[in-house]
């Protein structure tokens, strides 16, 4: 469980480091708060942590619950798909949106596989 824990704490630096990359851009581009829009680079940082945080909604719980119900070592590897898949999305959407989806659907594939190896522990032991 050991390297569960350590993909959660890689997932978790992730997004605090892709919060401060947002903070950064707002403060570079002069965009006060609240706005949202008006500078490109900082609503392409904001993307990045928002959907980052969208999908640690789903990543984390479903990391655990197939650790836990399935195997560690699926779940470690899963995730660390997961964290490497967001850095890939993060870089591409940052130097240009329309990059973004090989990162994007390296995550979603296994933010799928974490779901579907957590639900077969869980049913498998009911």
């Amino acid at each position: 469980m050991a390297f569960v824990a350590l993909v959660t704490l890689l997932i978790l630096l992730e997004y605090f480091v892709f919060m401060m990359l947002c903070g950064k851009a707002r403060a570079d581009s002069g965009l006060k708060a609240p706005a949202m829009i008006g500078d490109e680079n900082f609503e392409r940082a904001y993307r990045v942590q928002m959907n980052t945080l969208e999908q640690i909604v789903i990543t984390l719980p479903a990391l655990w619950i197939c650790a836990t119900y399935f195997m560690p070592l699926t779940a470690a590897i899963l995730g660390l798909g997961v964290f490497l898949g967001r850095l890939q999305y993060a870089i591409a959407y940052r130097k240009d949106p329309a990059g973004r989806g090989p990162g994007m659907g390296i995550g979603f594939l296994c933010n799928v596989g974490l779901l579907a190896c957590g639900l077969w522990g869980v049913i498998s032991q009911l």
